[in-house]
């Protein structure tokens, strides 16, 4: 099975407006390290916060990251490897830019330049904490996992997480953005309704029935679509505020858990991220990590 459909959240584009999310990236700068810094550092540098603190080291400086109270299973692990020296010389072995940065699989120490990466972990899952108070925005930090179709209950991985960058999405977009939204919502009706009728459409395939197969495909696609658009995705005045002005991945909003955030460094995501990749999204340089809990 493909690493990116294992433990990897998939990037989401609009077709037609990449350049212009990034050209708003560009004019925008200002604003939005400001509001960044404003959001992402303000609450965690006030002395009655109780979040614990780790340091996540890289060769292009040093990322602070708060942990959620709110996800004590995710924190309470993440603490654990991290004392335990667990993500020491571990790599970010998946990076793509105006999307996240991803790390933790501790086969990625000493790894050969051909290696396929990012299968590695403790030999355990975490049970999720979707909390939907916490946004995919840039800095959020979050647990990778398996797929739906292998894993439901969307549990997370053991020690694989990565760190949002993303885009900002211009304000006249967010109907495009909600639009994608519903139908990637009917793209996963689609898959569950294949699996429901998983056998017919393997009798149709080997007895040669190419229109009675396409016929059932066309009638799940289009209930669907049709389901998708009973409750169609969108957006809340919260995330409508945070991705048109600090940025994120809305998308996995709800499909993942995310446990905490950078409060310093977002300069460092921004280094990792523009990091030249090659297959499978493998920085062509390694870029390895260690870690140091500061507060617990």
């Amino acid at each position: 099975m493909p690493i990116a459909s294992r433990q990897f959240p998939q990037p989401f584009l609009i077709f037609g407006i990449k350049e212009q999310l990034i050209m708003n990236n560009i004019l925008k700068g200002g604003i939005i390290l400001a509001s960044v810094f404003l959001f992402a550092c303000g609450n965690a540098q006030d002395k009655g916060d109780k979040r614990p603190i780790v340091l996540i080291k890289t060769q292009f400086g040093d990322m602070k990251v708060a942990l959620y109270n709110e996800t004590p299973k995710h924190r309470d692990n993440f603490l654990k490897l991290a004392k335990a020296g667990y993500y020491d010389g571990v790599l970010f072995h998946r990076v793509i830019k105006d999307f996240m940065i991803q790390g933790g699989d501790p086969e990625t120490q000493n790894a050969k330049p051909d290696q396929q990466l990012g299968n590695g972990g403790p030999g355990y899952e975490i049970d999720s904490e979707i909390n939907p108070k916490f946004l995919h925005k840039k800095g959020a930090l979050a647990a990778a996992r398996e797929g739906d179709q292998t894993n439901p209950l969307k549990k997370s991985s053991g020690s694989q997480f990565y760190i949002v960058q993303g885009v900002v999405f211009p304000s006249n977009n967010i109907p495009a953005l909600e639009a994608k939204g519903t139908e990637k919502l009917a793209q996963s009706y689609m898959r569950q309704f294949a699996m429901a009728n998983e056998d017919s459409l393997k009798f149709y395939q080997k007895s040669g029935n190419q229109i009675a197969f396409a016929i059932l495909i066309d009638k799940l696609q289009t209930e669907a679509m049709a389901k998708a658009k009973q409750t169609p995705f969108k957006l809340t005045e919260e995330q409508k505020q945070i991705y048109t002005t600090i940025g994120g991945t809305p998308h996995l909003d709800g499909n993942y858990t995310v446990f905490g955030e950078v409060i310093e460094g977002l300069s460092v995501l921004d280094s990792i991220a523009a990091q030249p990749t090659g297959p499978n999204d493998r920085p062509k340089m390694d870029l390895k990590m260690e870690m140091k809990v500061i507060k617990d």
